[in-house]
């Protein structure tokens, strides 16, 4: 059968997608990223097991491809404008989670034995994180635009700023370290860098927006020109002495600053996924399994380093800033992974010379130990501080200056009703209730919405639904109601339910008004009740029953214009 499937390019690539399927399919009962799984793939494919991946060429190709559009996508989040609204904390944060993590990385890998070149890598990989994995976790807890989320998410724009800085510096490595190099190669190589940032600042100023408004009246137009770019980017910066990656990061530069830059980054998304299944199937197809024994133990030190040792770097960067000891908890355990960059960086790094094939395999092992734990922590993240909770205050400041006015004041006055969520559903609740004359105090994670809600002339605080300690500063004394208009999570890696956790802490605190949360799932409402809930609101089934009393000639209620987050992204409902 394998013969079979080995005598045809298509017969491969086919089999190779439906294992895929396959190893995915289970990875997600496991609730695991499909990187672990295209790797496991890689490794099932690989001449160490099945040996099915035997065209090297075409599946390499499809790898490359794949690595220029994912750099393709980074460039397009790397506005000129960046580095000036990036903000302190982040600049800060990034740079000091990146140097110490490769400092303490470095030494490590001394210790276990590899030369100093090697080390080098190995300490660099370490310090990145993944995006993907982490904007998907976020975005599936509602996260993202929490404080710890917004954190994690400015380190991870620095790490891109690296990523940019290291691949460079590898292309100078690369050409120096060639044989038979001399100065003049790398003065060539120079003067074609210069030569081609000028294009791209060319490009940016006189002719990216307009060559793409034109291009955007046919949406297919846009992905193939995308993907040519990307391509042609890659290419130029291989015939250049640069390399394909930094070529395609140019690439995705040179569109940033546009308008439809989000809606190019939509649409080749899955292109990205797709493609890089062969760039991970290429990756664990290289892990020798008759050697992996002596890897195990460098392997399981250096991901608990990642694991334990980076989110204890920001923990402490973090309260050296002034944030509490759970906000950093939160912000680093979310980073406790190493990125599909480090993968690359690994690669890249056999394909100069100054790293061997058994320091990539070493690197694939840690990313896949740590993209897998930390899923789990990710996910159980608030379980863990609390467990933790005592030991951690050694990461705290005294007074916590950055944090004492937006999580932990107490708003003055007396409220009849307390609103976690001010998206659309939570908003026009809020808005209702204060036209009756009842005095509500908008919460949400989101300064956007907090700072909307306020505009309007009502009283919020930023504050999360989740944090225990937020939540007993609020004042419950004169509160009536407490409103969540937070649904259930989204169906996914975690099962982390925010309105269990309120409704947990409100009544640790002694809270003897009523709770109400909001449900989508009718078969959900009773466990909701039987957990604590007063009321269960259901926000399609409440709708539902007010068309229906419009249709059928009831009085129609007086409408009030919403509150809105500016930035369309849904928030708390």
């Amino acid at each position: 059968m394998i013969d079979l499937v080995a005598a045809s390019v298509f017969y491969q690539v086919a089999a190779l997608l439906v294992l895929a399927a396959l190893v995915g399919l289970i990875g997600t009962f496991f609730r695991q990223p499909l990187i672990v799984s295209f790797i496991a793939v890689g490794i099932i494919a690989g001449p160490s097991v099945t040996g099915l991946a035997r065209a090297h060429e075409p599946i390499e190709l499809l790898a490359e491809l794949g690595i220029a559009v994912l750099l393709f996508l980074v460039g397009l989040k790397l506005d000129v404008k960046l580095i000036r609204t990036l903000g302190f904390v982040a600049l800060i944060a990034g740079l000091g989670q990146i140097t110490f993590t490769a400092v303490i990385g470095y030494w490590l890998s001394l210790r276990l034995g590899l030369d100093a070149i090697t080390s080098f890598y190995v300490a660099i990989a370490l310090a990145f994180s993944s995006t993907i994995i982490v904007v998907k976790l976020l975005s599936d807890r509602r996260e993202i635009d929490s404080l710890h989320g917004r954190i994690a998410l400015g380190i991870l724009v620095v790490q891109d700023l690296v990523v940019v800085l290291a691949m460079i510096a590898m292309s100078a490595v690369g050409v120096g370290g060639a044989e038979g190099a001399t100065f003049a190669d790398v003065g060539l190589i120079v003067l074609y860098g210069i030569a081609m940032l000028a294009v791209v600042g060319l490009f940016i100023r006189y002719a990216a927006d307009p060559l793409v408004h034109r291009l955007a009246s046919s949406p297919e137009l846009l992905v193939c020109f995308a993907i040519g770019w990307a391509a042609l980017f890659a290419a130029v910066g291989d015939f250049a002495g640069f390399s394909k990656e930094l070529g395609g990061l140019l690439a995705g530069v040179s569109l940033a600053s546009t308008s439809f830059r989000e809606a190019i980054a939509a649409r080749l998304t899955p292109l990205r996924d797709f493609l890089l299944l062969f760039f991970f199937v290429v990756l664990g197809s290289q892990i020798d399994l008759s050697v992996i024994g002596t890897q195990i133990g460098p392997a399981i030190v250096l991901s608990l380093f990642v694991l334990i040792g980076k989110p204890l770097v920001v923990l402490t960067i973090a309260g050296l800033m002034g944030y509490r000891k759970r906000t950093g908890f939160l912000a680093g355990l979310t980073l406790s992974q190493i990125s599909e960059f480090s993968l690359i960086f690994m690669a890249m790094g056999v394909t100069v010379g100054q790293v061997g094939t058994e320091a990539l395999g070493l690197v694939t092992l840690v990313g896949l130990l740590t993209i897998a734990l930390s899923t789990y922590g990710i996910t159980y993240g608030h379980q863990l501080f609390r467990l933790l909770e005592r030991a951690l205050s050694l990461f705290e400041r005294r007074g916590t200056p950055r944090e004492r006015e937006p999580q932990q004041a107490a708003p003055e006055g007396t409220f009849d009703v307390i609103l976690f969520g001010l998206g659309r559903f939570g908003g026009a609740i809020g808005q209702r209730l204060e036209a009756q004359g009842t005095r509500v105090l908008g919460v949400d994670f989101n300064p956007s919405a907090v700072r909307l809600w306020r505009q309007e002339g009502f009283v919020g605080a930023f504050g999360d639904a989740s944090d225990p300690e937020f939540v007993g500063h609020l004042p419950l004394e004169s509160a009536q109601w407490v409103v969540t208009s937070v649904p259930e999570p989204v169906a996914g890696v975690t099962h982390d339910d925010t309105r269990l956790a309120l409704i947990h802490a409100l009544r640790a605190y002694g809270f003897r008004g009523r709770i109400a949360v909001t449900c989508h799932r009718l078969r959900d409402r009773d466990w909701l009740l039987e957990s604590g809930a007063d009321l269960v609101l259901l926000p399609f089934q409440d709708a539902a029953d007010q068309a229906a009393a419009l249709l059928m000639g009831a009085q129609p209620s007086p409408r009030l214009e919403v509150v809105e987050p500016d930035d369309q992204q849904p928030l708390a409902s």
